[in-house]
């Protein structure tokens, strides 16, 4: 099975561009509360009609806006199980400070036998819940900096 990281799309020149330029119609689509239906048009397509859940509209949004920027973009469904090499990658730490922070209970587990897994819902509240405590203490240290006049 490939890892989470394998699944991102590698991104071209021509991907970021069709990306930018397809993302202020999706976001507009986005804003709906009901489904979407999307004509599909070229030979493999047939002109195709199908219908997308407003919620898949939304995501799809947020996946193009991704790629405009130029960042890689990988999905994967909120119950899936991560090891614990996947979950320090995607939080950009080592594997043995991230058994730390299981161990310590920062991060729910469950053992398979010898081996950890983390539930992706769960990696991504404790991810969420740090950015945000990071970005108060940026905030707070940035005003502190400009209170004493520090250059900042």
């Amino acid at each position: 099975m490939p890892t989470l990281l394998e699944n991102a799309v590698a991104l071209s020149e021509s991907d970021r561009r069709i990306a930018s330029e397809a993302s202020p119609y999706l976001e507009q689509l986005a804003l709906q509360p009901h489904d979407v239906r999307v004509q599909f048009v070229g030979e493999a397509a047939a002109n195709q009609i199908v219908s997308l859940p407003a919620s898949a509209v939304l995501l799809l949004n947020e996946i193009l806006k991704e790629m405009a920027k130029g960042n890689a973009v990988a999905i994967t469904p909120v119950q899936t199980m991560l090891t614990t090499q996947e979950a320090a990658d995607i939080l950009n730490v080592s594997r043995p400070f991230l058994i730390g922070l299981l161990e310590a209970g920062k991060i729910p587990y469950q053992r398979l036998g010898s081996h950890r897994r983390i539930l992706t819902r769960d990696l991504m509240a404790f991810k969420e819940k740090t950015d945000a405590a990071r970005e108060e203490a940026f905030r707070a240290l940035t005003q502190e900096a400009q209170e004493l006049n520090m250059g900042y």
